[in-house]
């Protein structure tokens, strides 16, 4: 597979399995632009919801609302952590994946048409607590969150 305009051989989209989120399933990766909302701002995508709530202070937070999410990211690497990050940052990020899902109906939508594959954030820059690397090791956080979303969409529809 082609990404960013090189062979990446560890994506792989089958019947089965949908292992990286680029090129046309960039929509599953958090740096998707759409609207998502958490404790009561809009934010340009989950990364900058997920990042801005590293803090509990307000005036930070408000630099996450208009950059994009690569510079979301960057930003998120450098602001104070709120005491109980640790605790909470798995039901930060499960809180606006649901969001992601629920106020943009067209993504729902093709997250429901991925059926029950296999849902892996594969990557080449080694994050093994949200995704995996190039070879499947990892806890693949952000695939389990998205397939329960689809779980809930799937059995809401029900």
């Amino acid at each position: 597979m082609i990404v960013n305009g090189k062979e990446r051989t560890y994506v792989v989209w089958n019947e089965k399995n949908i292992l990286g989120f680029f090129n046309k399933y960039k929509w599953l990766s958090n740096f998707e632009v759409c609207p998502v909302y958490f404790e009561g701002e809009c934010y340009p995508s989950t990364e900058n919801a997920y990042m801005a709530a590293k803090t509990l202070d307000l005036e930070a937070r408000k630099q996450f609302l208009t950059i994009q999410p690569s510079e979301a990211k960057a930003l998120g690497r450098k602001i104070s952590l709120r005491a109980d990050w640790e605790e909470v940052k798995y039901e930060v990020m499960a809180a606006v994946i649901f969001d992601k899902f629920y106020r943009n109906i067209s993504l729902r939508e093709k997250l429901l048409e991925t059926d029950d594959k296999f849902l892996q954030e594969r990557n080449h820059w080694n994050d093994r607590t949200w995704g995996c690397d190039e070879q499947g090791n990892g806890k693949n956080m952000l695939g389990i969150i998205l397939m329960n979303v689809r779980s809930f969409w799937q059995n809401f529809k029900k």
